[in-house]
Formats: structure tokens, sequence, C-alpha cells
């Protein structure tokens, strides 16, 4: 955009390619499962999530702020490495060339301060080792077990995903948010009860 001093112009610049985020669809149905999910009701969702369910976190010293901002930056990757199915063994190969690829041109268009401070935001998400990171990282895997429960298996029954497959897949939300699995697994199984995702022993 031509107006503005160049601090600002980038800045811009930056929110204009983000809202781009708007337009990534991902497996998860919206939970009146009428239409699929995108990146940014993703992100915008498990930041209220971070603000309504910090009180679960690891530790109660979690820099919730910290959380939101890795939150709404996670997935802004996707604008150019597109969204990964989780359970898409495949695609989960190259994910993380592509997305690291797409994080540095697309973090670049900030001013080099804030290209850092996002750059490290997404890898601290990435590498889930924090407990700011292992909190959101939970929250990004309970957002979609709430919305496929909610519509009665979505992409778990589109692609017959197995209720062995959603428990490893889930089961790090323990390590940022142990009450918080603690209710993830109950969901996965009374899912698996209701027929929404296959059952190895049916």
């Amino acid at each position: 955009m031509p107006f503005g001093e160049d601090r600002l112009s980038s800045q811009i610049n930056f929110v204009m390619e983000a809202e781009k985020v708007t337009r990534i669809m991902r497996q998860n149905l919206v939970c009146d499962a009428s239409r699929r999910e995108n990146d940014a009701e993703h992100s915008w969702h498990v930041a209220m999530m971070a603000a309504v369910l910090s009180e679960y976190a690891v530790t109660d010293t979690i820099d919730i702020l910290r959380v939101i901002k890795m939150l709404l930056v996670h997935d802004v990757v996707e604008i150019d490495a597109g969204d990964t199915f989780v359970y898409d063994d495949e695609g989960m190969k190259d994910k993380r060339e592509r997305e690291t690829k797409a994080a540095e041109r697309i973090f670049s268009i900030l001013p080099p301060e804030q290209r850092d401070e996002m750059l490290e935001l997404w890898e601290e998400f990435e590498a889930g080792q924090s407990a700011e990171a292992a909190f959101a990282a939970a929250l990004d895997r309970l957002s979609p077990l709430l919305h496929n429960y909610a519509t009665e298996g979505g992409p778990w029954k589109e692609h017959g995903i197995s209720h062995e497959r959603v428990l490893a897949r889930n089961a790090h939300i323990e390590k940022g948010a142990p009450r918080l699995w603690k209710y993830a697994k109950a969901l996965i199984d009374d899912a698996a009860e209701k027929g929404y995702m296959k059952r190895a022993d049916r």
C-alpha cells in the first residue's frame, strides 16, 4: 500500500497479507456442520480458548499474552504452505520444510525486530518446549476435537480415522494442560462409543 512511512507501510502490508488466512480452508467443519472452517476462524477460536481456559495450563505462571500471540500467528504460514491435515501422513513429511519457507517470506514483510519476534513465536510454538508453547499446542488440538464432536465426527468419519489414531495424535495435550487432556480423552472415548470414529475392536 502506498501510504505512510516505510515502517508503517511494512506493518500494513503484513496485516493485509495475514488477512489471507481467511481463505485457507481446514478439514474441520464449523460447529453447525454448515461448511468448513477457515484458518482465521480457527486462530480466533484458539486465542479465545486461551483467554478463557488459562487456569488449566500446566503452570499458573504462564504468560497468557505470549500464548495468545502464538495462537494468532502459528497458522499464518499456511498462506503459502497450505493446511496439512493432521492425519495425512504423506503431507506431514514435508510440512516443516514448506512452513519454514513460508514463515521466512511472510514474516520478513515486517520491520526487522517484529519479523524476529514473529519468527521466534512461530519457532517456539513449533518446538513445543516452553510452558506457553505446550499450552498453545494443547488448545490447538482441543479445538478440532470440540468441532469434530459437535459435528458427529466430521473429518474423522470422512477419512475413516480410528479411535486409536485420534488418541495418539492428541496425547500431547497432557503436556500443556493435564486437566484438559482428561476432558479431551473422555470426549474422544464418548465419540467412539457414539460411532463418530472407527473402533479397531468393532
